[in-house]
């Protein structure tokens, strides 16, 4: 029950990170009944979590149990390896909630605090890690980014009205509730219709909160040059397709954006080839926000690896109201994605559902 107590600990610690593309990390050094230090990993290049809560330990650690998310790395990246500073500071126990599933690592950490002589333990709230850090695991296992379609719609599936209106569908809590989500994205992705409709900041509108990347898919490299999204200092990557024209690259760039030339595939940027190219950027943590368009490509290419949707009490009709999925859609229903509800609940006046892909064939009435 202590250890329990203790992993809740540092669980909640490391939701105090921003690490990407590293995971979240959170430990808490415990002796004699009594927490002495507590640490977590701020961001990539900083020290690991173990490493400052051992320094806020201090004498202390020695003799101590180190309660730590995941496995403590081994080999030496941005910083050295944490079980050398685990050695070093003494401690007799090490309570693991996960393995490390970054092929660096990947049960070496265990194994060599074992065989150092520590008592170690794995598994304490391993589900709870796991939840935690789905977006680096999802990464270290498909080498891809982990993509999150956040939508918001009518009860009637419209995302606007035949005339184009579209602020607000959901309520002041449901907006508030996103921007704590852009907070904790490293990536926010939008098509450049959206950006042509809504001239949108995509940055995130709270006291202390971390802008995320902004990405634009936009195909033609039309992206304007006096949107609104140049005012925030974040930076921006336009994913352009090969032969975008060359002035509208070159305007774009000089406008301080990152412009991805990337195949087409049916006349637009291949998503497949910008999955790949923003993993090599170091990006494994995108927000897709819209439009219907690119939603719709995202679904039809099973890039969408979670999904929130807001569906508000409203009803706006209309056969010319445009639909929350764009796209040619699909032809039979044995075809078309489906997704498994994990959790419902009410944010305002709103109502969001939060779904994960189903496994084909494992679908039941």
């Amino acid at each position: 029950m202590q250890d329990k107590k203790y992993m809740e600990r540092a669980l909640e610690l490391a939701r105090r990170g921003r690490p990407w593309p590293n995971p979240f990390v959170g430990a808490v050094v415990v002796k004699d009944g009594e927490i002495v230090g507590e640490g977590y990993h701020p961001k990539a290049g900083e020290s690991h979590a173990e490493v400052y809560a051992l320094a806020a330990a201090g004498e202390r650690a020695r003799g101590a149990t180190l309660y730590v998310t995941l496995e403590p790395c081994c080999h030496t990246g941005r910083t050295p390896p944490c079980t050398e500073a685990i050695l070093s500071a003494g401690v007799a126990r090490v309570v693991v909630a996960t393995a490390d599933p970054n092929p660096c690592v990947c049960g070496r950490g265990l194994e060599r605090l074992k065989q150092s002589g520590l008592e170690v333990e794995v598994g304490v709230l391993s589900q709870e890690a796991r939840q935690q850090n789905e977006v680096f695991f999802h990464a270290m296992e498909k080498r891809r980014p982990h993509f999150t379609l956040k939508l918001a719609q009518s009860l009637d599936g419209k995302i606007a009205t035949k005339t184009g209106a579209s602020r607000w569908i959901t309520g002041k809590k449901a907006r508030e509730w996103v921007h704590q989500l852009r907070d904790r994205s490293q990536a926010i992705m939008v098509g450049s219709g959206t950006v042509r409709a809504d001239d949108p900041l995509l940055n995130t509108r709270l006291p202390e909160g971390h802008d995320p990347i902004r990405i634009i898919v936009d195909t033609e490299a039309s992206l304007s040059l006096e949107a609104r999204l140049w005012t925030v200092a974040s930076p921006v990557i336009v994913a352009a397709g090969e032969g975008a024209p060359w002035s509208r690259v070159e305007g774009l760039k000089r406008r301080g954006a990152q412009v991805l030339l990337l195949p087409r595939k049916e006349g637009k940027v291949d998503l497949n080839a910008l999955s790949a190219a923003l993993f090599e950027e170091g990006i494994t943590d995108v927000l897709v926000e819209g439009g219907a368009a690119l939603a719709g490509s995202m679904l039809s290419q099973g890039l969408v690896d979670k999904f929130y949707l807001f569906v508000a009490p409203m009803v706006i009709g209309g056969q010319a109201a445009p639909g929350a999925i764009g796209g040619p859609g699909w032809d039979n229903l044995e075809e078309c994605p489906r997704f498994r509800l994990e959790s419902s609940r009410q944010i305002g006046i709103d109502l969001l559902l939060t779904l994960y892909p189903e496994v084909r064939g494992c679908l039941q009435a």
